[in-house]
């Protein structure tokens, strides 16, 4: 099946001002480069760009922004609220705003059955004509999408991809068996990318993308290439830096690495601070010692 996504889509951060405000210049300058570095698609207002502490209004507010700047690359808005019914709202407004598609995620905070789950989904599928990124993540929200549940989303249309984080390499191989290639299938864990790839992934949802571009795009492109002693050489070096990703503090950790690449501030919304102290200092010496031994990467 030829899927409408596959490839590397930075989950990225959001950016503000000392005093928490939307800081959108900087934010799209982020996106710019991102896009320049390679990648293929963008997804704004997820875990990694705090979406919880952001209204409806500024959500729409830096998809649009991230709109101006993507030229023909997909930009995806996160969809992650308390009800489905505020699910069904923000998902028609971001079409109304011109998103690509929605990466849609259980309803927050009420932990759902698979009937719920799966109403949730299709209500939001019923009142957009945008494309769905399934986002599952069942050990960050509590619920487990399984490869059963995907064999019963198979049918409908607007379910394209599915963004999967459980963190069990297994599921990945579980969901292909049961659905074969219906859906592209993004890796959503920093850690077990390559892994992902290996097993038929065809996509990374990335994280540490927002201050390595260059080098998460070298690894995507290399696997899918089969050049596996290439893409492995330089995941390995790549490790440290993406356990930050799989982390409570992966906002802060990963708003760290921008502001040491120069690409962004360590400014985050409460009740989210910066790291200090001991803290800050063990993660800034794994991002030093990944900048000290940066890979030459080989050309693609």
């Amino acid at each position: 099946m030829a899927h409408r996504w596959t490839g590397v889509f930075p989950a990225v951060t959001t950016k503000f001002n000392a005093d928490e405000s939307l800081d959108l210049a900087a934010t799209t300058r982020h996106i710019r480069w991102q896009i320049e570095c390679g990648a293929d698609g963008i997804i704004v207002c997820g875990s990694l760009g705090e979406a919880s502490t952001l209204t409806a209004e500024e959500k729409i507010t830096i998809l649009k922004a991230a709109k101006e700047v993507a030229g023909d690359k997909p930009v995806l808005l996160t969809v992650a609220e308390d009800s489905t019914r505020a699910a069904c709202a923000l998902a028609q407004a971001a079409h109304a705003a011109g998103a690509d598609g929605i990466m849609l995620l259980p309803a927050m905070r009420y932990v759902s059955d698979e009937r719920e789950t799966l109403t949730h989904y299709q209500r939001v599928a019923d009142v957009s004509p945008l494309p769905i990124m399934i986002y599952n993540n069942p050990v960050a929200y509590g619920v487990n999408i399984t490869p059963a549940m995907y064999a019963q989303m198979a049918d409908e249309p607007k379910y394209v991809a599915i963004k999967e984080s459980s963190g069990d390499i297994r599921t990945l191989t579980n969901i292909i068996n049961a659905v074969g290639d219906r859906f592209a299938i993004f890796s959503g864990v920093d850690d077990l990318a390559l892994e992902s790839l290996m097993m038929g992934a065809d996509g990374w949802v990335a994280g540490l993308v927002v201050a390595f571009p260059k080098e998460t795009v070298a690894i995507y492109r290399l696997a899918r290439a089969g050049r596996w002693d290439e893409a492995r050489r330089i995941y390995r070096w790549f490790a440290p830096l993406l356990h930050l990703d799989v982390s409570m503090k992966l906002v802060q950790n990963l708003k760290l690495a921008e502001t040491m690449v120069g690409m962004g501030t360590e400014h985050v919304r409460a009740p989210r601070m910066p790291l200090t102290g001991t803290e800050r200092e063990r993660v800034q010496a794994v991002i030093e010692a990944g900048l000290a031994s940066r890979p030459v990467l080989p050309a693609l």
